[in-house]
């Protein structure tokens, strides 16, 4: 036992000096590297409450059927009075043939479309000129988000790419396409005798905004009802999960003015009370500003008062939110973020040139790097978060603080002009 004393000194000891060498080391490499140094960059900071909330619509439910429900509507898409928005079908056969009727309408049209332009079937040249053409109209329509003829475009680039196949793999004439257009349609109208009884239409008997999501709120809260909400009543709105109406088959949302209701403290809502308008951000889902307008306080309940802002924009984006994080912006001060660590005190001397009286101003700022050397740019602080400033500059021109300048957090006997070694 005595012999494995020697062996447990000695590595204890290794242990030691490794210890001391990499202390020794770091202390080193810290004395050679006088100064560290970030960089500056544009920040917003929000002067914001964050509150949990509730969406609230004019909205309209859509009494479903039993069956098969194909919505055929786009989330957030409009609607006009009497459009369909949903294809219900008695069973899955129905289902199929209605998409067999589909494919052969689209067929169809692609086939007008071939024939009704100029030139022979077999002019493979102007076809390929054709397709080309077509391709580079519609992806620059796309790029600048143009899409009122999208559908036209397209199905004329079908129909040409069709004409190409007919032309190149088949020796068929424009009487050939003919008498195809006439199967297909023939195909089609008996398809259709075949679904007429059992696929039908769900219509909207209101114009508005669609959405294919229900929740249950639809019936609990409206436009009219929320004012009328104590802040006990709103949060036990956004404690409860009530069931979403399994027979609906959409529902329509009647305005596009929508609401956003909240609970806060009195403190809090008596800012709202000076703002002409506020900015409404969502924690999640949607993380976009929209602009809104205070529409209800209240009345105060132990401290505490619900809230209304209202707005129009951004419906089709946030049809499928309901219970919500949000903030509740403010004002919102941009400038440029620095590190706490780099703001720094100096004081400057200025000579009145009549009196030649000598000045002491202590000007708040930070240095950067400027062609190897230490440069002072004095700012005005607009925020603070935790860690950090938000300042703009208090200069113009060369001796403006921007964003990408290299501020310096730490260094020793800094002054403006010093030249800094690496």
């Amino acid at each position: 036992m005595k012999s494995g004393k020697p062996l447990i000194t000695f590595v204890m000891t290794l242990l030691a000096v490794s210890l001391l060498c990499y202390l020794g080391y770091y202390a080193w490499t810290t004395f050679r590297d006088p100064f560290t140094t970030t960089y500056a960059y544009t920040y917003q900071l929000n002067d914001s409450v964050e509150v949990e909330g509730l969406v609230v619509r004019s909205e309209y439910l859509l009494p479903g059927r039993q069956g098969i429900v194909d919505v055929t509507r786009g989330e957030g898409e409009q609607v006009g009075v009497g459009q369909t928005v949903a294809l219900v079908y008695q069973d899955d056969q129905a289902r199929l043939a209605q998409q067999e009727q589909d494919s052969l309408r689209t067929e169809i049209i692609q086939l007008q479309y071939a024939m009704g332009q100029e030139g022979d079937v077999a002019s493979a040249a102007k076809v390929d000129d054709d397709i080309l053409s077509g391709l580079i109209q519609l992806r620059g329509d796309c790029g600048v988000g143009q899409y009122g003829d999208l559908e036209d475009q397209v199905l004329q680039v079908k129909s040409s790419v069709l004409r190409r196949e007919y032309a190149y793999g088949t020796d068929l004439t424009a009487d050939d396409l003919a008498l195809r257009l006439s199967e297909l349609r023939q195909r089609y109208t008996d398809l259709q005798n075949q679904t007429y009884a059992t696929v039908s239409q769900i219509t909207t008997p209101v114009s508005g905004t669609f959405s294919s999501q229900t929740d249950g709120f639809e019936t609990l809260v409206s436009p009219e009802t929320v004012v009328q909400l104590t802040p006990t009543a709103l949060e036990s709105l956004l404690h409860q999960a009530p069931t979403a109406d399994q027979g609906a088959a959409g529902k329509i949302i009647t305005s596009n003015q929508w609401y956003f209701a909240a609970v806060m403290t009195a403190d809090q809502a008596k800012r709202l009370e000076d703002q002409d308008s506020i900015t409404l951000r969502f924690a999640s889902d949607f993380v976009e500003n929209i602009p809104a307008n205070l529409y209800h306080i209240g009345a105060e309940e132990n401290g505490k008062v619900a809230v209304v802002v209202s707005t129009n924009r951004c419906l089709e984006d946030t049809t499928l939110l309901r219970l919500q994080s949000a903030q509740l912006i403010f004002d919102t001060q941009t400038g440029i973020r620095v590190p706490k660590a780099a703001l720094r005190m100096v004081t400057q001397e200025s000579t009145d040139e009549e009196t030649g009286q000598v000045t002491q101003t202590n000007q708040s700022g930070v240095y950067v790097i400027t062609a190897g050397k230490a440069e002072f740019k004095a700012v005005e602080i607009l925020g603070e978060g935790d860690d950090f400033y938000v300042v703009r500059s208090l200069n113009q021109e060369k001796k403006a603080l921007r964003a990408g300048d290299e501020v310096i957090i730490q260094a020793t006997d800094l002054y403006d002009g010093k030249l800094l070694e690496y």
